[in-house]
């Protein structure tokens, strides 16, 4: 037999084996707990103004997904494609422009910016895809002082910001709605010990330091969305998570704009989704519980 004709067809039938693998890395699913497949989530995302990826910070499966969404969608949008990312505060966008534009160095940029630790790994793929492919990055989230003054004085504290500060987060006063169940879950994890009464913390504060974060993350997707455009975020799931936190505060800034949500789950069997996950997103990936973690 002619190896170079048997060649290719081995290796269709290898990558057909690896895609239906007993041992998948991930499942993906819909909202509603049917199996789909990444193509079909594509279709989708493309269809989106806004897409909200939900990722847990540790998890590979996560990262490596947000870099293909990355990729995939770029073919199709090309410079009409922005991203911004929770793990980048507002106060750093200059110089995060300063460095996609070449003005800065890589190494005044990662030593000037406050990257998570787990930005070499995760994060700087991303990075440096809208570094080569001349695409905006948008530092969402607001500078953690701030949030940490909400946390430990409330929201109004803020209003007490000069301007120029104010400028980093989200106008004020900002839409808060302690009912939300996330919110809840919050509250009553401080309430009930976890944190709140080592630190001396008010329960209710905490919560408001979260949606102060969430409602600056909205607030600076929708700053920097244009028409036509689709702006890929990237956040931790429990930020978006049952189109709450950031889901809502677009649906208040933004409510005609398309919003579609990813999250990540850990599962012990990925073979189905959990059913308290259901409707937890658009799409989830679910990973096996004992996936290795980035840190």
């Amino acid at each position: 037999m002619n190896l170079q004709l048997f060649l290719p067809f081995v290796i269709l039938i290898s990558c057909a084996m690896t895609l239906h693998s007993d041992k998948p890395a991930y499942l993906l699913y819909n909202k509603n707990g049917k199996q789909v497949e990444y193509h079909k989530m594509l279709q989708k995302l493309q269809q989106a103004d806004i897409i909200l990826f939900g990722e847990y910070h540790n998890n590979p499966m996560s990262h490596w997904l947000q870099l293909q969404v990355t990729k995939d969608l770029f073919t199709e949008k090309k410079e009409n494609l922005v991203l911004g990312g929770e793990m980048f505060e507002s106060d750093n966008q200059l110089i995060i422009d300063e460095y996609l534009n070449h003005w800065v160095k890589e190494r005044n940029f990662e030593s000037e910016c406050r990257l998570w630790d787990n930005y070499q790994t995760d994060y700087k793929p991303l990075m440096e895809f809208a570094k080569t492919n001349q695409l905006a990055f948008i530092a969402t989230n607001i500078p953690r002082r701030y949030a940490s003054v909400v946390a430990s004085k409330g929201l109004e504290k803020l209003e007490t910001l000069p301007q120029k500060a104010q400028k980093l987060i989200a106008p004020l006063p900002i839409p808060f709605d302690g009912d939300l169940p996330a919110y809840q879950k919050m509250i009553k994890m401080m309430a009930h010990g976890h944190g709140g009464q080592r630190t001396g913390m008010n329960a209710e504060n905490f919560a408001k330091a979260q949606a102060i974060k969430d409602a600056t993350m909205a607030h600076f997707i929708v700053k920097n969305y244009q028409k036509n455009d689709i702006f890929l975020h990237f956040n931790g799931a429990y930020h978006s998570d049952n189109f709450e936190g950031i889901a809502w505060y677009l649906k208040n800034y933004a409510p005609k704009l398309k919003v579609v949500t990813i999250s990540t789950v850990e599962q012990e069997n990925i073979q189905k989704l959990d059913s308290e996950t259901i409707n937890q997103a658009d799409f989830i990936i679910c990973v096996p519980a004992d996936m290795t973690k980035t840190y």
